[in-house]
Parts: C-alpha cells; structure tokens; sequence
C-alpha cells in the first residue's frame, strides 16, 4: 500500500509539475494580449477581444497553476500557530484539513463539468459583442480543478506517509 501511495504522489507531483510549468509562461501570452490591447487603443481601433482574452488566459494561467503552487508549498498560510508547531503536528493538521479541502474541490470539479457539458451542449457563448464560445475556458478551468484535486489528495497521502515514518519529499525538497 505505501509503495502505491508513493507512486501516486511522485506520478501526480511529475504531472502537475510539467502542467505548471506550461502555465508559467502563460503570463507571456497575457502580456502580449495587453500589449496589444492598448496599442489597438491608442491606434484608435481597439480590439473586441482582448478583455475577455486576458481573462480566459488568466484562468488558465490560476486555474493550471495552483496544483503547481501547492506542489511547491507556495501557497498562502496562516502561521499564526502553525510556523512553532512540530513537523509531526504540523503534517497531522494538514491532514485533517486536506480532506475540507478535497470536499469543496469534488464539489467545485462537479458544477465545472456539469457547466461544461451545458456550455458544449448548448452552444454557450458570452454576452460581449465579440461572442467567444464559454466551452474552452470551462474546459480549462475543469482540469485545472481536477488536477487540484488529485494534488490535494496526493498531499494527504504525503501526510500519511509521514506520518508512518515514510518521506516523500516534496519536489522544492527535493532540489527538482
């Protein structure tokens, strides 16, 4: 069993890590979509597009990022308490509140695919004059939910295996 939990954590570790660092460089693409946005602009033309371009193209850079994020312990934490607690306690609290968060990613990961399908079925576009069609971002934002939710589950399995005395290290720990 704990060389089943190992490979799950180090297999979803490799994928989001590959995942995150593609969208690493998305911020390129957005940039290069404001850029255009605002010499369209001051050229007296201004795009239709590129307001709802930079958001799509954010919620793929937030969205296949944050897997990434956690991976790598970059998240934001509340260290009140937590920085003077024991590695021990600190991985059991983690523990216990890996499984809030896998609750609230399962119900997230269900309404992105039920509004996906919707968004695929019916044709579903945005209320804009330029009219892009919602599947794609909805697409997007669905795997980057499930690929949260298999990393959430992959850092619960890390605290368990800690807790046992097994070490799987994080890839930052790693030097990866």
């Amino acid at each position: 069993m704990r060389e089943a939990m190992t490979a799950y954590v180090r297999g979803v570790d490799a994928v989001n890590r590959r995942v995150g660092r593609f969208a690493m460089y998305l911020i390129f693409a957005l940039i290069g979509v404001l850029l255009w946005s605002s010499l369209s602009k001051f050229a007296g033309s201004p795009a239709l597009w590129t307001l709802e371009m930079a958001q799509f193209i954010m919620v793929a850079y937030y969205l296949l990022g944050g897997p990434y994020s956690v991976q790598m312990g970059d998240h934001v934490r509340m260290d009140l308490l937590y920085a003077g607690w024991s590695p021990r306690r600190k991985t059991a609290i983690d523990a216990v509140t890996v499984l809030f968060l896998l609750f609230y990613l399962a119900i997230l990961l269900y309404g992105g695919i039920s509004s996906t399908t919707y968004a695929i079925e019916f044709g579903e576009r945005a209320h804009s004059v330029w009219r892009p069609y919602m599947w794609p971002v909805k697409l997007i934002a669905s795997i980057g939910i499930f690929l949260m939710l298999l990393q959430a589950l992959a850092e619960l399995m890390r605290d368990i295996l800690f807790l046992q005395g097994v070490s799987v290290d994080h890839p930052h720990e790693a030097g990866l």
